[in-house]
């Protein structure tokens, strides 16, 4: 059994969830079974290490949970990228469309510059929206966005294509 087959028996499907369609893959119960999160966490790692990666920029709020222990396993910084008003000093922000209107995302001003080699870090890529914006947000600080890693990726929503950067993921839908 493949880590993703042992990893995926940790995730629970919710049937129209936040909506009528939506089959939302549900983490809590692997980030509740330390094996599980261990496995993922390193699953998550191993494909950056020699990369080179100063800063791990993780994304609310899921992206946490998994970019504190990335950055721990690569030695890098960890960033974290917010929803607007959640960040205590200067900020950067970026908006991005959502399927009706559009939302943001903030990065301390000083977070990452010239020089630095960026991970950002997200638990699912689906439509690319979040990811994009959160890298179009980091290089306008001139930080180098060497790519970009999520525990799951629902590839039939094309989020890869939005990105134009290395992808990794450790979980396939």
């Amino acid at each position: 059994m493949t880590t993703a087959d042992q990893l995926r028996l940790r995730i629970r499907e919710i049937p129209d969830y936040p909506k009528p369609g939506i089959l939302f893959k549900d983490i809590t119960p692997l980030l509740g079974d330390p094996a599980a999160w261990r496995v993922a966490c390193e699953a998550m790692s191993t494909p950056w290490q020699g990369a080179g990666i100063t800063h791990v920029v993780a994304v609310e709020s899921r992206g946490f949970l998994f970019g504190g222990a990335i950055a721990d396993r690569l030695g890098a910084g960890l960033v974290p990228v917010r929803k607007p008003g959640k960040l205590p000093y200067d900020r950067s922000r970026e908006e991005y469309a959502l399927e009706y209107g559009t939302d943001a995302l903030e990065m301390h001003v000083d977070a990452v510059g010239p020089g630095a080699r960026v991970l950002i870090v997200d638990d699912v890529l689906a439509t690319g929206g979040t990811a994009a914006a959160t890298l179009r947000l980091v290089e306008r600080h001139g930080a180098e966005v060497v790519g970009c890693g999520f525990l799951i990726e629902l590839s039939f929503l094309g989020g890869r294509a939005a990105l134009g950067r290395r992808v990794e993921r450790v979980i396939e839908y």
